[in-house]
């Protein structure tokens, strides 16, 4: 490969001789009105000149982040070019023959025509507590509180910045109904019939294998197994008081919910209406929840549980492995940063 070096040489008249060392033998041209002159010998120039090389743009390293993307969904292509007017890489996504360009924008996978809309989203990974004891409500700074107060009001639901939905739209072919539910496919899983998206299939055959394997060691386990009254997946709709596709619509997001939630809290929306001003303070033990082994194995496979969300969701996992990758390297590697807050909640 040629390494072009590009030099600037200004001539004592003040006219302008550009270098190019491209060529075996370097060709020199001096600009002078409208006079162009050509040597072959740049000894003979340089005697007459002096001679500045000029720095091209350095392009910069890929985003390091781009990498838990790609570790994620490994069967997928993503090809990255920087582009210098934008001062930022374009990423094209090639899944299902379909190709989808966005721009990296922090890691939220913008399409060119959401860039002037920014500030509506959310970078797509944020700090998910892998592997982390929930933290207690008591413990809760006024801030914090008011934080979750505010996260939840129908208000910031509404009008405040959410998940960039473009990058997973990519991911699962969800850009319309009719799309997605060619990819849409029912399951049994932990005794149930559920329709889930199909990259989901094998992951939870792997979730259940290893309940199941748990659950003869674990009473507890088991006894979560034999309470389940149902699991729901995939349901094509928006998420509560937002203009935002939920995850159940892209089918990756599941509820397993119990015959007897055994007078426990579930859902922060459904504890609000009971307690619209201390919510968020409902004591962990007050909280239904499945058992730790299940959380754990569920994370194992590249899962999050929405009971470690803000506005919490303990019936709730989705399939999100670039969270879990993205929590692994932040746990081993201090060059990573936690681009988001606590209470993030999409569902």
């Amino acid at each position: 490969m040629k390494i072009c070096r590009k030099y600037r040489l200004l001539v004592l008249s003040g006219s302008l001789l550009t270098v190019s060392s491209c060529t075996k033998t370097p060709i020199l041209l001096l600009t002078s009105g409208n006079k162009t002159l050509q040597s072959q010998s740049e000894q003979q120039i340089e005697q007459q000149v002096e001679i500045e090389e000029v720095t091209e743009p350095r392009i910069p390293e890929e985003p390091e982040l781009m990498e838990i993307f790609k570790s994620s969904y490994p069967d997928i292509q993503f090809h990255s070019e920087y582009i210098e007017e934008a001062s930022d890489w374009k990423i094209t996504i090639t899944n299902y023959g379909k190709e989808t360009i966005f721009y990296w924008n922090n890691g939220s996978f913008l399409p060119v025509e959401e860039l002037e809309n920014k500030e509506k989203y959310w970078t797509l990974l944020y700090d998910y507590n892998y592997k982390e004891p929930l933290e207690d409500p008591a413990n809760f700074t006024p801030e914090q509180i008011e934080a979750m107060k505010h996260f939840g009001s129908n208000d910031n639901r509404r009008n405040g910045a959410g998940t960039p939905m473009f990058f997973f739209d990519a991911i699962y072919d969800s850009f319309t109904r009719g799309d997605l539910e060619k990819h849409i496919v029912t399951v049994r899983f932990l005794g149930f019939r559920v329709n889930v998206h199909e990259r989901l299939k094998e992951p939870l055959i792997r979730v259940e294998e290893k309940i199941r394997k748990v659950a003869t060691k674990e009473g507890d386990v088991q006894a979560f197994l034999d309470g389940i009254n149902r699991n729901e997946g995939y349901y094509w709709r928006l998420i509560a008081n937002t203009n935002r596709k939920s995850f159940h619509s892209l089918g990756i997001a599941l509820d397993i919910q119990p015959k007897s939630y055994r007078g426990k809290e579930v859902y922060w929306s459904w504890a609000k209406d009971k307690n619209p001003e201390g919510w968020m303070l409902t004591p962990l033990r007050d909280r239904w929840m499945p058992p730790q082994a299940v959380i754990d194995i569920f994370e194992d496979e590249g899962f999050i549980w929405g009971g470690k969300w803000g506005i919490w969701d303990n019936m709730h996992f989705e399939y999100h492995p670039e969270l879990i990758n993205y929590a692994k390297k932040t746990k081993t590697c201090t060059t990573f940063s936690v681009n988001a807050g606590p209470y993030t909640s999409e569902n």
